[in-house]
């Protein structure tokens, strides 16, 4: 159930927000294991002119960047995983976006699990409940 918020410079397209949505998406699956019927993804534009990285705005530089903060639950998946996932991130974001500055931020928040929740219950309630519910112990 991860919540991941991407900023992007420039104005990109419905099409090229709708690509990094489902990039994004697909990759949270595939290298970290969670749900995609539960991922969130919001992808927001900030103008090049107010992106600065350096002191200097984007708009004077030849790349774009992107910052991308996504929630997971703590302990869930391995620091190889999440290595990974930064890594196959910027390389699919220069893919859909073009060059990217080196400043371009990806950053994994483990919440705990008793912190969050959807649907009304928390994750910790939710791992209880499953535990319960096949005989299992805590």
């Amino acid at each position: 159930m991860p919540y991941l918020n991407i900023k992007v410079s420039g104005e990109p397209s419905q099409a090229i927000c709708e690509d990094v949505a489902r990039t994004l998406t697909s990759l949270t699956a595939e290298l970290l294991g969670k749900k995609p019927e539960l991922t969130a993804v919001v992808v927001e534009s900030v103008p090049v002119g107010r992106w600065f990285i350096g002191g200097a705005s984007l708009a004077s530089k030849d790349t774009s960047s992107f910052y991308l903060e996504i929630k997971i639950t703590c302990g869930t998946n391995t620091k190889q995983q999440k290595a990974e996932y930064i890594r196959a991130i910027f390389s699919a974001m220069e893919g859909l976006l073009g060059k990217q500055d080196e400043a371009s931020y990806i950053v994994i928040h483990e919440v705990n699990a008793d912190a969050w929740g959807y649907q009304g219950m928390t994750q910790e309630y939710r791992f209880i409940a499953a535990s319960n519910s096949v005989g299992g112990k805590l």
